[in-house]
């Protein structure tokens, strides 16, 4: 509804004319001919908006309608009205966390907008603001409500910004509350990326095995009876055939890799007291059995889904025996998929969106459909993108030979750091560091040959482009109580060499010393320190690298966009 039709429907109810309104509200006749035309909207704030509702009021108090006080009639169209008080520190934030939440992408809105999606994002940075805010949100709003009128989606808008979902049926009132709060207001959401950084962070693989007992786990050889093809129907079975599927996987002989696409929501499976750690056992089997598993994620949902579902996957990439792919564009609103191939067998399953519990799932052992679904389950992933690389100790030729070869593309980079970057050192402190470690010569030549290696790319990159970096501030008893290492993770180098707080000291002056000499480079510092375990490197509109240092070392190469995005959002001042 408009703010025109509510004053349409108000005059209507207390059968007064135009004139008799503007006689009570001391508002010009022109004003309201204005209001009830849709030509003006007044402004929160302004001093016509008190006027109109008290005038409201006094002809219905005339009128003695007892239900209509300046309390309901504010409330009825303070949604509707113009608020031109943009707060502009808000607006960046507030519109990141809307961005974030739902399954839109920045170049689907830039392209609804004719903006520049570049554009948008420095907007959403703070780097830039637009000409015209109200013009702005107004087509962000419009956008939004168009896109996400489902319930579902309707629901996740309702949750950030404080009221009911059944609130934003009428697209109207949705596009009056939403733009109200994108200009004005504030939510308490979490924080889903910083959430799975710092479970990222203090994640220990070796601590993870021993927990669950995965070195003890022995993959069975008793043979599984299934029949050649089963139906499953309705909730329960679903979960007893994705079961059968992990058993007959395991047990077959075949070390094919797996195919694992799913759309299907697993939000009443998870429910289940028993299903998740089923489930979770069958797929630490698949990994123990030695097969590589590439995992088709469903990122068609909200920021939050997606970093909540990628924080359940962190034990199991860090074994490297998982591929995690995605299909880009918009998936079927209509319909839900499922679809997981091993060597002898296949398990295939579809509903409509919004009924799983009247889907269905087909298991089959059948030679011919076996083969007709591996093609099928090809197929899909040629289709997909690489949601991250994934780079442990066997694929480090393949890492450094990516890290060469992006030192020659321009771009801004900024990193977050937990250490003190190696470019910035010397040959002499290096070995000093060495040295009070004792570590033996032979792995100080490899240590001293890859530190060369580092300077090499960051002059490679400071001949085009900028590098800023944000560096750890420590006090002593900080440094005493959690001491810095050496960031060795890009060689998997598995011992710790520590620093003394003199060390600290002296790498920090040196840091000091490499910024004066090269005139691209830059630094913040960080008096608090999120992370101790993880590096965090951009390359501006490229890739994220999150690099974890703690042995065994790994590091995840993001270029999805809306992760990309939220990292370059999430602290990040790109200087320009």
């Amino acid at each position: 509804m408009l703010f025109k039709d509510k004053l349409a429907e108000y005059i209507e109810l207390l059968d007064c004319t135009a004139r008799d309104l503007s006689e009570y509200s001391g508002l010009s006749p022109a004003t309201i001919s204005r209001y009830r035309s849709g030509d003006r909207i007044p402004e929160a704030g302004s001093e016509n908006f008190p006027n109109l509702v008290e005038g409201i009021v006094c002809i219905a108090q005339k009128k003695k309608i007892a239900d209509i006080t300046i309390s309901s009639v504010t409330n009825d169209f303070l949604p509707l009205l113009k608020n031109s008080a943009v707060d502009m520190k808000k607006l960046p934030n507030n519109l990141n966390k809307l961005l974030d939440i739902l399954p839109i992408s920045v170049s689907e809105l830039s392209r609804f907008l004719n903006y520049d999606a570049s554009y948008i994002s420095r907007i959403r940075n703070g780097h830039r603001q637009p000409a015209n805010p109200e013009e702005f949100l107004s087509g962000v709003t419009t956008f939004v409500v168009r896109r996400c009128h489902e319930n579902p989606q309707r629901a996740l808008v309702a949750d950030l910004i404080g009221c009911k979902s059944d609130d934003l049926k009428d697209p109207d009132i949705y596009k009056a509350l939403l733009f109200e709060w994108l200009t004005t207001g504030s939510a308490n959401t979490k924080n889903y990326m910083k959430n799975f950084l710092e479970k990222l962070d203090e994640f220990n693989l070796d601590e993870y095995i021993r927990a669950i007992h995965f070195n003890e786990l022995k993959v069975p050889s008793v043979p599984f009876q299934l029949p050649t093809s089963k139906n499953y129907f309705g909730l329960k079975e679903m979960m007893n055939s994705e079961l059968a599927f992990l058993k007959a996987t395991v047990l077959s002989r075949s070390l094919e890799p797996v195919i694992m696409y799913s759309d299907m929501p697993m939000g009443e499976m998870a429910k289940d007291p028993d299903f998740p750690k089923k489930w979770m056992f069958g797929m630490a089997m698949m990994l123990k059995k030695g097969l590589h598993l590439n995992q088709i994620h469903n990122i068609d949902r909200s920021f939050e889904d997606m970093m909540l579902g990628l924080e359940s996957w962190i034990p199991m990439y860090m074994t490297g025996q998982i591929s995690p792919y995605y299909l880009k564009g918009t998936q079927d609103n209509v319909f839900s998929h499922f679809l997981k191939v091993s060597g002898s067998v296949a398990l295939t399953g579809e509903a409509i969106k919004g009924y799983h519990r009247e889907g269905k799932y087909y298991l089959t052992k059948n030679k011919e459909e076996v083969n007709y679904y591996k093609k099928r389950a090809n197929r899909l992933l040629s289709k997909a993108s690489p949601l991250m690389e994934i780079y442990r100790e066997d694929h480090s030729p393949a890492y450094n030979s990516f890290l060469q070869e992006d030192a020659e593309t321009e771009g801004n980079r900024y990193a977050i750091l937990s250490s003190l970057s190696l470019h910035t050192t010397t040959t002499e402190f290096i070995t000093r560091i060495l040295n009070h470690n004792q570590i033996p010569q032979e792995e100080q030549m490899q240590i001293q040959q890859y530190i060369s290696g580092q300077r090499e790319i960051a002059d490679k990159i400071l001949f085009h482009s900028r590098i800023t970096e944000e560096i750890p501030v420590l006090s002593k008893e900080e440094q005493e109580q959690f001491p810095m290492v050496l960031p060795l993770s890009g060689m998997f180098y598995k011992k710790d060499i520590i620093y003394t707080w003199e060390d600290y000291q002296e790498h920090l002056r040196l840091i000091q010393e490499y910024k004066k000499q090269h005139s691209g480079y830059d630094f913040v510092e960080n008096t608090a320190p999120a992370f101790r375990n993880i590096q965090i490197c951009i390359h501006e509109k490229k890739w994220v690298m999150v690099s974890k240092n703690k042995t065994p070392a790994i590091h995840f190469l993001i270029r999805h966009p809306k992760m990309r995005d939220a990292f370059e959002n999430m602290v990040i001042p790109f200087f320009e």
